[in-house]
């Protein structure tokens, strides 16, 4: 077993195909979590691409399902046949601080915890009862969409494709919405801050990517500004406004148009 521990929740007293997994880990220095959706009838059709939701800030592993009606969304998709079946898995940022901001600090790994883990993890939970095909997708709401645009940059060959919805931009943005010091997150290489600069770095290898965000946002400017950046630096990437502002019902509703973008580009 790739984890020391793993406790996943009873199937009796699971609903609308949520199931909930703890595993202790080294990336985390202890334990973290995951909500996982699977479509209802996953134990019968083709082996399903994974998509690896983040939350922001103030939130957990719970929060996509039960703030934004994550597999709810994905199951309605489903059933009108606008996207073939997909799994979600909601994991917790590692719970340090108002939020980890998916970035390795504090003896804690919290970028590999994402990337390393979280799928094995989904894995070994579901056994040989669902098989996962070798897409990976990954999107993420602000703190989150700085952690989905991140680490699709920094790792571009472990995704299909990224999504970020109201996306932080740069490590500079975080303390608009956290007490923690904007030191205590400073990587060694200024690289790793930046979305842009790990565009820039791993501009032949990236996977197809897009980004919205809402017009009432705090966060519009700086999304603007990276859209420009990557206009002017001539890095293919899809860019949207929508009225709204950094608020769930603004997630809720364009979550869709994440899961649309990766059906888009299932292998």
């Amino acid at each position: 077993m790739p984890f020391r521990t793993i406790e996943i929740s009873d199937p009796r007293f699971e609903h609308d195909g949520l199931r909930h997994i703890t595993v202790k880990t080294p990336n985390l220095a202890g334990r973290g979590d995951i909500t996982l959706w699977l479509p209802s009838d996953s134990n019968e059709k083709e082996p399903l691409p994974l998509v690896l939701l983040l939350h922001g800030v103030y939130g957990s592993h719970w929060a996509w399902a039960l703030k934004g009606g994550a597999h709810l969304t994905a199951a309605r998709l489903i059933g009108e046949r606008q996207i073939s079946p997909v799994a979600l898995a909601m994991p917790s940022d590692g719970l340090w601080g108002d939020g980890s901001g998916y970035l390795p600090h504090h003896q804690r790994q919290f970028d590999r915890w994402i990337t390393d883990d979280v799928p094995p993890a989904v894995a070994e939970a579901v056994g040989s009862n669902v098989q996962f095909s070798p897409d990976l997708f990954i999107a993420g709401l602000s703190m989150g969409g700085f952690g989905a645009l991140r680490l699709a940059a920094r790792y571009p060959h472990r995704f299909r494709a990224a999504y970020g919805l109201s996306s932080i931009t740069h490590l500079d943005q975080l303390p608009l919405f956290v007490e923690e010091p904007r030191s205590d997150y400073a990587q060694p290489d200024p690289t790793n801050e930046s979305v842009l600069a790990l565009m820039l770095k791993n501009r032949d290898h990236l996977p197809p990517f897009r980004f919205d965000c809402g017009t009432d946002d705090v966060l519009i400017d700086h999304n603007r500004a990276l859209h420009q950046q990557l206009t002017e630096a001539q890095i293919p990437h899809g860019y949207a406004e929508y009225p709204g502002g950094h608020e769930w019902p603004y997630w809720e509703e364009h979550l869709t148009d994440a899961l649309l973008f990766f059906d888009h580009h299932r292998s």
